[in-house]
């Protein structure tokens, strides 16, 4: 029998052709693999070059040992939620305490020792076979023309990347551009957000490659490399270098907005009895727009629970300063001006850091991602947090825990010794896939997209089923809220809770043929907001709940939330700003900007057409970015 065919030598090549197939794991299911031949071919070159420049697989075996590892991770990803490891999971798993995973994985543990044991065998049983066969060993001088072949390839690629590419004869094909989520269209890379000064000779250097390109001939089309890194991220076991470049690279850029606020204080107190028991919630939704609860007024019954609830006030006239999560949320957690609203950081801290200098144990759970293009911004201001978990194992388009993951840890949270919490709830809320944020349960409004999978969100045919799944979503989330409000109740500690969310919706209003999100109407700005306080909070601070419902008519923005919030602990500072509080005497209106062609008034704007785009009835402000 040939060597290469015998036991010991079929199972190593079995092996590593699993674990490069991983990619194609979706066609087991009856899902479609985006680009299989182009990378197939980028998997296969990449081993290729592999082999040929380490000669030996007990060199490269090793290499792959946290591959390996990380194989029952991309399965499980795959089977329960649609998708491999990505930046938010390695940070998940880098990030998370011993404890914390302890706490998580629960009477699982085992099973997680077992899988460990289990790897580890796999792995450990193949580097015997790579060491004992020789017969795997590359050293025909093959070897050679292929690396040449390859770092010629790398060269071109490169070359194209700097100087360009001769663009192609013309092609009659067009491209159509997804809609699904706007935050995409709205930021740039965070990485390349974050600024680097260099010295006078690097400056040189710059300035002498910049004049030496423009006399560079671009590359002919067909000398272009295939390649592209989307495609290329996917692939295994290499792909995963990638992935944990891109978390460094948002972990540093992380650090750097970070250390813009490190050495701030808010010189926070609080004003009252520090022994009290008290618990504050604060709820951050998710693509909700304000004309579809029925709290305030839609003629379908999405809140039938909380509107039971007679001590929750709900907001009739609040907006959010920009429709995408990662540039409104920081507005909501500190006192960045919305008009600064596209600039990188903030010199401030959150929230969260005034609750802790006043002595609250504080908190942040959430059901978002917590590395990525567009999560990271928010991840800065969650780390502030005591407490910090992401909870969401799936994405926001595929499917994902739903937000009732969040009720345990909050839970948990209650039951600390602590006498004063804060606990952040980050919830997925509203976005969509809107049919993926409940379960079947709450399917009520029928034709809905409910078990459709990869749903043709820009047909118009489309158009009931997906509204009705936006109802059916809203209609999960009251419950979801509901759930939280029980919980308080129960609870013997003064309780309040605030919920409100960053953005909200367009869903093809009328004769609109816009959906989603980043349009600049009326739907994504007007946003549902409302505070539910327990009787014992209503006894201690009676002042402030006259002045609640004296306000629940005001006009409000999210630039609201940060002084409210303090003002319902109790929260002092030095520069506090009362009339800025919903729960204040103090408290005056404002000019509301809105991102709309430049920083709208929203106060002082015409809405156009069916869509309701905001325009400003005089000049937008100009923006800064």
């Amino acid at each position: 029998m040939p060597a290469l065919f015998r036991p010991a030598s079929l199972y190593l090549l079995t092996s590593y052709l699993l674990i490069s197939s991983l990619p194609f794991f979706p066609l087991l299911q009856g899902q479609p693999v985006e680009k299989p031949f182009h990378l197939l071919a980028l998997g296969l070159v990449t081993w290729l070059g592999f082999w040929a420049l380490l000669q030996r697989p007990r060199w490269f075996h090793y290499l792959l040992l946290p591959a390996f590892f990380a194989v029952p991770v991309e399965v499980y990803l795959r089977l329960y939620f649609g998708q491999g490891i990505s930046t938010h999971h390695l940070g998940i798993m880098l990030e998370t305490s011993p404890k914390e995973a302890m706490e998580f994985l629960g009477n699982k543990v085992w099973l997680l020792l077992l899988l460990v044991i289990g790897v580890t065998t796999w792995w450990w049983s193949l580097l015997r076979v790579a060491k004992a066969h020789s017969h795997w060993h590359w050293t025909h001088r093959s070897r050679w023309l292929v690396l040449l072949v390859i770092a010629l390839s790398l060269l071109c690629w490169a070359y194209g990347e700097e100087i360009g590419v001769t663009p192609a004869p013309a092609s009659s094909s067009v491209s159509a551009v997804s809609a699904v989520d706007n935050d995409t269209e709205a930021s740039a890379s965070a990485a390349a957000s974050a600024s680097s000064s260099g010295n006078a000779s690097a400056d040189i250097l710059t300035q002498w490659w910049s004049s030496l390109k423009k006399h560079l001939p671009a590359l002919p089309s067909w000398a272009k490399i295939p390649y592209d890194e989307e495609t290329y991220i996917r692939t295994w076991p290499f792909g995963l270098v990638l992935r944990a470049n891109d978390f460094w690279i948002e972990r540093d850029y992380l650090a750097k907005l970070s250390e813009k606020s490190r050495a701030f204080r808010f010189q926070a107190h609080l004003d009252g009895n520090p022994e009290t028991p008290q618990t504050i919630i604060m709820v951050i939704g998710e693509s909700s727009r304000f004309d579809r609860w029925s709290l305030n007024g839609y003629e379908r019954d999405t809140n039938p629970l909380l509107k039971q609830e007679s001590n929750l006030v709900s907001f009739s006239d609040v907006v959010t300063a920009v429709s995408a999560t990662r540039l409104s949320v920081p507005i909501i957690v500190s006192r960045k001006p919305a008009a600064q609203s596209l600039k990188a950081g903030f010199s401030e801290k959150s929230f969260l850091t005034a609750f802790k200098e006043a002595g609250f144990k504080t908190y942040w759970l959430s059901n978002q991602m917590s590395f990525g293009q567009f999560d990271t911004p928010t991840s800065v201001f969650a780390k502030e947090a005591d407490v910090t978990q992401f909870l969401n194992l799936g994405g926001f388009t595929n499917s994902s825990n739903l937000d009732q993951v969040l009720l345990e840890p909050m839970a948990n949270a209650m039951r600390d010794a602590s006498p004063k919490k804060l606990i952040v709830l980050h919830t997925l809320g509203n976005h969509w896939n809107y049919s993926h944020r409940h379960p079947q349960s709450f399917d009520k409004w029928k034709p809905s997209l409910f078990g459709v999978v990869n749903p043709a969100y820009t047909d118009l045919k489309n158009k009931q089923a997906l509204n009705n799944s936006y109802d059916n979503s809203i209609l999960y989330t009251d419950w979801m809220l509901s759930e939280v409000i029980q919980k308080l109740k129960a609870s013997s500690q003064i309780t309040s809770l605030f919920y409100i969310s960053d953005h909200g919706q367009t869903l093809y209003d009328g004769t609109c043929n816009l959906a989603f999100h980043g349009h600049n109407t009326q739907y994504e700005f007007h946003i549902p907001a409302f505070m539910w306080y327990s009787d014992a909070y209503q006894e201690h601070f009676p002042d402030k709940i006259v002045q609640l419902r004296l306000h629940q008519k005001a006009r409000l923005s999210t630039e609201n939330v940060f002084h409210s919030l303090l003002d319902m602990a109790n929260i002092r500072y030095p520069d506090e700003k009362l009339e800025w509080s919903i729960l204040s005497k103090q408290l005056k209106t404002h000019t509301r900007y809105v991102d709309s062609y430049g920083w709208t008034n929203y106060d002082n704007a015409t809405l156009k057409g069916d869509c309701r785009e905001v325009m400003d009835k005089k000049t937008p402000l100009v923006q800064e970015k």
